[in-house]
């Protein structure tokens, strides 16, 4: 195949395997379940498309032949066979479910898993990104997808190269029929593994750390309390604080293998699987044809507009769906049996609190399971009535925000933020702003497809609506896959309009929200490039000075990028930074003198601008009186200046 075929053939499974979404996942036992995994493998998968693209460009400049074709061996092939794996692999789990007769299927099935993320990883590290000329954005989007896939591949247990490898080997040539996998699929995938991966993954939303291995930036982090979330002026239920660690590394323990050793999980009875996502049921309900589904992934099919049943594919006669309360019943009687906890700690009716005591939360669930019903209405009133309810009692208890999402309200919430009704959609907003607090509902959030409808509304919704949009956005961008999502949805641009025009609060939002998005050094030129530097600088020059702290913030973990750093000069921001070096609270000195330290870096013209326009001064006395980063930063640039002049 030629160069071109191999760039479209890759360009092709990425976005085969991108085009899974979330229908990939499957059944598991002891409250484990591989659909997250699929999940986000599917999205760290789909984000290596803007580097397939960007080889593709290089392609098409004129080159050697042999070159090419040398490198197309070096680079693609690797990948192609990690991405065919990884599309098999996400086949087998969306059809996967574990039998009484498949003893240690869990584990094969993870050591299969664990041989995909290895070998991904290993294709990722061996493209030549400097030769194909690979952006300074991109290259830092693969540096993320790779370090996740480590952790991924180390999380599942120690690793055997040539396990892995004949475990992919398998995967590969093994032909899957997707309609029948019984025990004869089971014993195909049969792998020897001494062992060696025998460990339970915990797999519940949000449990395991990511980090994007970024070094600090060195600035004082912008702590955003949602105190008036949901026009709530009580904070100790919503507080949304970002942080960033010193070295950016997961610094979770290496355990011993005879520490993470788990027995085999008991089988889960297959009525108690929900056909559709293949998990174990906690609200069960029956559909018009007999069939039985958990309420949150039949409602989804419903509202993505379906009409008929997805196991027997009749057309349903009406959409009511009328809870199974006799199988409920057997599920919580088995998880009570086999001490399996069910998720998110609801267990018939209660809900787990952290000192492991449990609450009767029965009427709450009722009561709630009618409003989210209420969402679904043809009413125009019944759906700003029932919004409305969904968001007071969202801001209200970590309680509530569960049982909403248990209830399968965030999809709902996430098809009216395109309402046409302006108190609907500003309520819709708000309840997912709420919603996102609690952890485990991040996720919920961004696979319900929901940040093209939040972009959309901090774009033309209400002042309230772009500024709870604004928050939203802030709190979810706190994982670092989200923040490449939400930094490619056109987010960025509509941030930096509100803080341009918007109220008060408004500005405060789209800051925090900026600065975070800002972390991930692919979005910082797109900041650039949509006017936030003369946004920040406006800020600066307020004479009401009532935002200088954050427009420092958010410049200062800007100054890095070339891009940004030609902006700031360019605007004549250099005096005003010396001024506020002279004139600022302390805070507000540090972060100026870690600006120019950034700025002239490696930069004689501005370390020869900031000596002619007099910041020695300032500079000294800040490294003698000074915070203590401000005293490093002082300090540093002083000596940089000493330099300059014995040149």
């Amino acid at each position: 195949m030629d160069v071109a075929g191999e760039v479209l053939l890759v360009l092709e499974l990425v976005r085969e395997v991108s085009a899974t979404g979330i229908a990939v996942g499957g059944g598991g036992n002891d409250g484990v379940s591989f659909r997250k995994d699929c999940t986000d493998l599917v999205r760290r998968i789909s984000l290596l498309s803007h580097l397939i693209e960007e080889i593709g460009e290089f392609r098409s400049r004129p080159v050697d032949v042999e070159e090419s074709e040398s490198e197309s061996e070096s680079w693609s092939s690797d990948l192609v066979v990690a991405l065919r794996a990884a599309k098999r692999l996400l086949s087998l789990a969306g059809n996967f479910r574990s039998k009484s007769s498949s003893d240690g299927a869990t584990r094969r099935i993870t050591s299969l898993f664990q041989s995909v993320t290895w070998k991904l990883e290993k294709a990722l590290s061996s493209i030549p990104y400097d030769h194909f000329d690979i952006s300074e954005e991109v290259q830092e989007q693969v540096e993320l997808v790779r370090s996740q896939l480590r952790r991924a591949t180390e999380r599942y247990g120690s690793l055997n190269s040539k396990m892995l490898s004949h475990a992919l080997a398998q995967l590969l040539n093994e032909e899957i029929d997707q309609g029948q996998l019984g025990n004869r699929l089971i014993k195909s995938l049969h792998i020897q593994n001494n062992g060696s991966i025998d460990r339970e993954v915990s797999l519940k939303m949000g449990a395991v750390p990511e980090s994007n291995g970024s070094k600090s930036h060195g600035v004082n982090i912008i702590s955003y309390k949602s105190r008036r979330l949901g026009n709530t002026s009580d904070h100790s239920e919503a507080c949304l604080v970002t942080d960033i660690d010193a070295d950016g590394q997961d610094n979770s323990p290496n355990k011993s293998l005879d520490e993470i050793k788990k027995p085999d999980p008991v089988a889960i009875p297959d009525d108690f699987l929900c056909p559709i996502s293949l998990e174990l049921m906690r609200d069960p309900v029956i559909v018009a044809t007999g069939q039985t589904y958990e309420r949150s992934f039949i409602q989804r099919w419903i509202d993505s507009g379906n009409a008929t049943c997805p196991k027997t594919q009749q057309k349903l006669e009406n959409f009511t769906l009328t809870p199974n309360y006799v199988l409920r019943s057997l599920i919580t009687q088995w998880c009570a049996k086999h001490n399996i906890e069910q998720p998110t700690g609801l267990t018939n009716g209660k809900i787990k609190k952290s000192d492991g005591s449990f609450r009767d939360v029965s009427g709450d669930i009722a009561a709630i399971r009618a409003l989210v019903r209420k969402l679904s209405s043809r009413s125009v009133e019944e759906h700003r009535t029932a919004a409305a309810e969904i968001r007071s009692l969202s801001k209200r208890s970590t309680d509530n925000r569960i049982l909403i999402a248990e209830s399968g309200g965030i999809p709902i919430l996430v098809n009216l933020l395109t309402s046409e009704d302006v108190l609907t959609q500003e309520n819709a907003v708000t309840s997912i702003l709420n919603l996102s607090i609690y952890e485990n509902n991040k996720g919920l959030i961004m696979l319900a497809g929901a940040i093209p409808s939040i972009v959309q509304v901090l774009r033309n919704g209400s002042m309230e609506a772009r500024e709870n949009a604004a928050a939203t956005l802030f709190s979810l961008s706190l994982g670092d896959e989200n923040k490449i999502i939400i930094g490619a949805s056109g987010a960025i641009p509509a941030l930096v309009a509100l803080l341009q025009d918007g109220s008060a609060r408004g500005k405060k939002d789209a800051a925090t929200a900026l600065f975070n998005l800002c972390i991930y050094q692919g979005n910082k030129g797109r900041a650039v490039r949509a006017g936030i530097i003369s946004a920040l600088l406006k800020m600066l020059t307020d004479p009401s000075n009532c935002m200088v702290d954050e427009a420092l913030t958010i410049m200062s973990v800007l100054a890095s990028h070339h891009e940004a750093k030609v902006a700031i000069v360019k605007a004549s921001t250099i005096p005003v930074l010396i001024d506020l070096m002279r004139t600022g609270l302390p805070r507000n000195k540090e972060n100026a003198a870690a600006i120019l330290l950034a700025l002239c870096k490696r930069d004689s013209d501005n370390l020869a601008c900031i000596s002619r326009l007099g910041a020695v001064i300032p500079l000294t006395e800040l490294a003698k009186s000074g915070t203590e980063r401000a005293k490093r930063k002082a300090t540093s640039l002083l000596e940089h200046l000493r330099k300059l002049q014995q040149l």
